[in-house]
C-alpha cells in the first residue's frame, strides 16, 4: 500500500530528476555548440595585414616561355570523391588555391604564402567571388545536414561572416565554384526551388526569387556561370520541359530565359553561352541570340570561350576525334553586337582560353602528336594571328582532380594541370610562366634549330637488332615544321608466314624523339613532368641520365640524355629494357 508520505517523497524526486537531464541535454547542446563546432580548435587559418601585391592586366609576349615558380596541391581524399577537386582563380594580384582542405591564398608574382583558412573535420565543397570577397561552402565530415558558408575579405583573410543552413545554386563539378556577382552569392535551400541573394561583405539577404512551378535548381552541373559580375545564369531542371534563367546578381531580376533540355552554362561578361547537346548558343544581356553553331560534336560539356573588346570568343570541336586525325577544329571570334564572324583559324584545339594585356592564350593539350609538351598560342583577338610555343608539362588525357586552367597577370601566365602523382589520388600542378630566351630556332620548338633534333631511325642500326628490319620514318609536324621524331621498325619474314601476322606485330618496336630542350635543365623539369602523369611507373631503368619503365612487363622506356627526350616501346618483353642503353649511346655519340 502507497502512503501518502511516500508518494510525496516520490514526487520530490523528479524535480531533481528533471533538473539532471535539463543539465545533461544542455551540456550536450554547449558542447556541441562551444567544442564540436567551436572555432578556436577546429579553424587553422592565418590573416595578412601586408597590402595587396600589384599585377598587371599583362601575360608574356609570344616567344618561347619557361617557369617562375610552380605548386603542386594534393587531390583530397573524403568520403564524397565527386568534390574532391582543386580550382584556381586570380583575384588582386594573388592566386586563390581552392581544394577540399580548404584555402590557400599566395602572392601572384613569387607564389609566397599571404593567407590561408582550413577547417579540421570540414570539406571545402564549394566557393565563389565577387568584389574583394570569397565565400565558401563546407560540410562537417559524415554530417551532410552540418553545413556552413564563410565570407571571408580576399585580400587579407579576415572573418566577415559565418551562416548556417544554406546551400550554394549549382556548383560547378570540376571547379566547385557556384555563381555570384555585384557583391552578392546566390544560394538556395534544401528544396532547391527557390534563389536567394545574400550579400558577400555580411551575409545578409538582399532579395528571393521563386522559381517557376515545377523548376528547381541542380545541385552541381557540368558547368556553371562563375565568372561574370553582371550575369548569373543557371541551368534548370523543369521535367519534361528544362530551360535556362539568366539574371541580375545584384537584383534577382531575370533577364532573360529560354528552353534548354539537358544543357551545359558559361558566363563570361555578359555573354551567356549554352550548350544542350546538339548545338551551342549565345545570348547578349537581353537574351539576343547572336550565335548558333549546330552538332552534337562541336564541343564535349561546353566549348572553351573568351570576351575581349567586344567580341566572344569560341574553341570548337572537342568532342570527338576520327582514328585518322581529321577532325575540324577551329578557333572563331565573333562580334556581338552583330554576330557576324570577324576571323576564324584552324588549330588543334583549346582545353582553355584566358585573355589578358590585349592578348588571348589558348591551352593545347599537346604541341604536336607526338610530342611531350601542351602547347600554347598567344593571339591577337583582332586578327587571329598567332605564335605558338611549347609549355613546360603535359597533358595526360584521363587524369582528374583539376580542370586545365589559364591565367594571366603581371607578365606571368599561370597553367594548372592534373598529375597522377603523389599517389593514389593524384594532384594539380600549377606552373607559373614567363617569357624566356628566343634562341636561334623557331618559338614552336622553344628556340632550337630543327638541325638539333636527332633523326629517329638513326637511333638503332641493324648491329642493335637481332633479325632484319624494314625501317618506317614517322615524321612529326609543328605548325609546318617537319622533325624526324619518329621511326618503326617491322621484322622482315623469308618464309610464306603473313608479315601482318600476330608474331610479326610482337616484333615490332617503335623509337620515338618526344622533345629537344634547349638545355638539358629544361629537358629534366619536362621528363619530371612527363613521369608524374603515369601511372604504372617502374623505376629505375640504367639508361641515359634518367630513365623509367611502364607496363607489366615493360614494354615501353622513356629516358632523358642530356637535353632530349626518347621512348621506345617493344611488343616482346624486356626488348625495350635492353635497346635503351644502346639508343642513349647514340645519342651521345651524335652529341
Amino acid at each position: 500500500m502507497i502512503t501518502v508520505e511516500s508518494a510525496r517523497s516520490r514526487w520530490s524526486v523528479v524535480p531533481g530528476v528533471m533538473a539532471a537531464l535539463l543539465t545533461v541535454v544542455m551540456g550536450s547542446v554547449l558542447a556541441n555548440r562551444f567544442i564540436l563546432q567551436a572555432e578556436w580548435w577546429q579553424v587553422n587559418r592565418t590573416v595578412t595585414h601586408a597590402p595587396r601585391p600589384p599585377l598587371a592586366d599583362l601575360g608574356p609576349p609570344a616567344g618561347p616561355v619557361t617557369t617562375s615558380w610552380q605548386l603542386n596541391t594534393p587531390v583530397g581524399d573524403s568520403d564524397l570523391p565527386a568534390y574532391d577537386r582543386v580550382a584556381y582563380t586570380i583575384l588582386d594580384g594573388q592566386l586563390i588555391i581552392v581544394s577540399g582542405h580548404g584555402l590557400d591564398v599566395r602572392d601572384a608574382r613569387t607564389g609566397k604564402e599571404r593567407w590561408h583558412y582550413y577547417r579540421a573535420e570540414w570539406s571545402m565543397l564549394g566557393w565563389a567571388h565577387t568584389g574583394q570577397v570569397l565565400v565558401v561552402y563546407l560540410e562537417r565530415t559524415g554530417h551532410r545536414g552540418n553545413r556552413l558558408m564563410v565570407g571571408l575579405d580576399a585580400v587579407s583573410g579576415t572573418l566577415l561572416w559565418r551562416q548556417r543552413g544554406d546551400v550554394p545554386a549549382a556548383t560547378e563539378r570540376t571547379t566547385l565554384r557556384w555563381p555570384a556577382g555585384g557583391g552578392v552569392v546566390i544560394v538556395t535551400e534544401d528544396g532547391r526551388h527557390t534563389l536567394y541573394g545574400r550579400s558577400a561583405t555580411t551575409g545578409r539577404r538582399l532579395w528571393t526569387k521563386r522559381l517557376a512551378h515545377g523548376c528547381l535548381v541542380p545541385e552541381a552541373v557540368p558547368y556553371a556561370s562563375g565568372s561574370s559580375e553582371s550575369v548569373a545564369a543557371f541551368s534548370l531542371d523543369c521535367g519534361a520541359r528544362d530551360r535556362v534563367l539568366s539574371l541580375d546578381p545584384r537584383s534577382g531580376h531575370t533577364l532573360f530565359t529560354t528552353n534548354a533540355q539537358h544543357s551545359a552554362v558559361a558566363v563570361r561578361g555578359d555573354v551567356t553561352a549554352v550548350f544542350d547537346g546538339a548545338g551551342l548558343y549565345a545570348y547578349d544581356r537581353t537574351g539576343r541570340k547572336f550565335l548558333i553553331r549546330k552538332g552534337d560534336d562541336v564541343c564535349r560539356d561546353m566549348c572553351p570561350i573568351a570576351v575581349t573588346g567586344g567580341h566572344l570568343l569560341v574553341a570548337y570541336g572537342l568532342a570527338r576525334q576520327p582514328a585518322d586525325g581529321t577532325a575540324t577544329r577551329r578557333l572563331e571570334s565573333v562580334d556581338i553586337a552583330s554576330g557576324e564572324l570577324s576571323w576564324h583559324r584552324d588549330m588543334p584545339g583549346y582545353t582553355a582560353l584566358s585573355v589578358a594585356g590585349g592578348l588571348v592564350y589558348g591551352l593545347r593539350s599537346q604541341l604536336a602528336d607526338p610530342l611531350l609538351p601542351a602547347g600554347i598560342d598567344v593571339i591577337d583577338p583582332m586578327t587571329g594571328e598567332g605564335t605558338t610555343v611549347p609549355a613546360p608539362m603535359v597533358l595526360r588525357p584521363g587524369l582528374d582532380g583539376v580542370r586545365p586552367w589559364l591565367g594571366a597577370g603581371g607578365g606571368l601566365l599561370y597553367v594548372a594541370v592534373p598529375a597522377a602523382r603523389p599517389r593514389p589520388f593524384g594532384a594539380a600542378r600549377l606552373m607559373a610562366l614567363r617569357g624566356g630566351i628566343r634562341g636561334l630556332g623557331p618559338p614552336e620548338l622553344a628556340g632550337v634549330p630543327v638541325g638539333d633534333w636527332p633523326d629517329a631511325c638513326s637511333l638503332l642500326t641493324g648491329h642493335d637488332l637481332p633479325r632484319d628490319y624494314a625501317v618506317e620514318p614517322t615524321p612529326a609536324s609543328v605548325e609546318g615544321l617537319r622533325l624526324p621524331a619518329g621511326c618503326t621498325f617491322r621484322p622482315r619474314h623469308h618464309g610464306p608466314r603473313a608479315p601482318d601476322g600476330p608474331q610479326s606485330e610482337a616484333g615490332t618496336l617503335s623509337v620515338t624523339v618526344q622533345w629537344v630542350a634547349a638545355d638539358p635543365g629544361t629537358a629534366a623539369v619536362l621528363f619530371a613532368a612527363a613521369r608524374d602523369t603515369q601511372s604504372g611507373v617502374h623505376e629505375p631503368v640504367r639508361a641515359g641520365d634518367a630513365a623509367y619503365a611502364l607496363g607489366v612487363p615493360s614494354g615501353t622506356v622513356v629516358m632523358r640524355v642530356g637535353r632530349t627526350i626518347v621512348t621506345v616501346t617493344a611488343g616482346l618483353p624486356g626488348t625495350a629494357t635492353r635497346l635503351a642503353p644502346v639508343i642513349a649511346a647514340h645519342l651521345r655519340a651524335g652529341t
